[in-house]
């Protein structure tokens, strides 16, 4: 009997088969099945172009802005210095003032030296304390002048030196101004003097009289300093008061003015200890 053909036994041993029609179909499926990709074209889908346009004229934009604002406040005539207004004045005159300020009228407001304004007003007008210099726009530059305020003044010839509560020498008057002490300096041959010297007595009767509330500083006619621990103040009506040294101040002041009004006829009070104060009719 005869065997299976050649092409037969090829299969039964699991011999690889031609390509069919059915294998074609399925990897014509598979590959409908792919994504396909597109190419942009040119020029077309660039999202970036809109952006770098925005952005090139906004900056444009902003350096106009910029370059017409800097034009606007130092190359234009709009926003020029060309008034000055002076506030806070009591013994100085709004003229001085502006003179010694010595404002560029008519150079742009945004350049004004505002430093050197209080540099110069410091410098040629020690009356005055402090100075606020600022720009009113468009045109004006304001002064608000704080004055000094004497504490005490030192009689030299028939003038009279302002001494304000820093111990600054400030100005020279013809007339003592009404309710401030006279300053005496009776030191001269004190160990104080050697030891502490002019400036220190100085600012110790300073200390005197800026603890002194108003209703004791109105009488105090004279502050008249012996040396550091002898101070004594001269009051209205012959009174007279030992203070000591400057310090307790605050202390000596309360305790002096419950003294005047408990002794009213009282002409010497000591309150050199405020613990233990006193008050007599001689």
């Amino acid at each position: 009997m005869a065997g299976p053909t050649t092409a037969r036994r090829g299969e039964r041993h699991g011999a690889p088969a031609g390509p069919s029609a059915d294998s074609d179909v399925s990897e014509e499926r598979r590959g409908s099945r792919l994504p396909r990709l597109r190419l942009p074209q040119s020029g077309a889908g660039r999202p970036g172009r809109p952006r770098r346009r925005t952005l090139i004229a906004g900056t444009v934009l902003i350096a106009l802005l910029g370059g017409f604002g800097t034009w606007a406040l130092y190359g234009s005539d709009w926003l020029r210095a060309e008034h000055v207004q002076v506030h806070g004045t009591d013994v100085l005159t709004e003229r001085e003032v502006r003179a010694a300020a010595d404002v560029p009228l008519g150079a742009p407001l945004a350049s004004v030296d505002t430093d050197g304004i209080t540099a110069r007003l410091g410098d040629r007008l020690r009356r005055i304390k402090s100075v606020d210099v600022t720009r009113s726009w468009p045109d004006t530059v304001a002064l608000t002048v704080t004055e000094r305020q004497p504490v005490l003044v030192v009689q030299k010839g028939g003038k009279f030196i302002e001494v304000d509560d820093r111990g600054v020498r400030f100005a020279t008057v013809g007339t003592a101004p009404r309710a401030v002490p006279r300053l005496e300096m009776d030191a001269a041959d004190s160990p104080s003097l050697r030891r502490f010297g002019i400036p220190a007595l100085n600012r110790a009767a300073v200390q005197v009289a800026t603890a002194l509330p108003d209703t004791v500083g109105k009488d105090v006619r004279v502050i008249r300093v012996r040396s550091y621990d002898s101070i004594t103040l001269e009051l209205t009506g012959g009174r007279r008061v030992e203070w000591g040294s400057e310090e307790h101040g605050t202390e000596k002041a309360k305790v002096l003015g419950a003294l005047l009004k408990a002794a009213r006829d009282a002409r010497h009070f000591d309150v050199s200890v405020p613990s233990a104060p006193a008050a007599s009719g001689s």
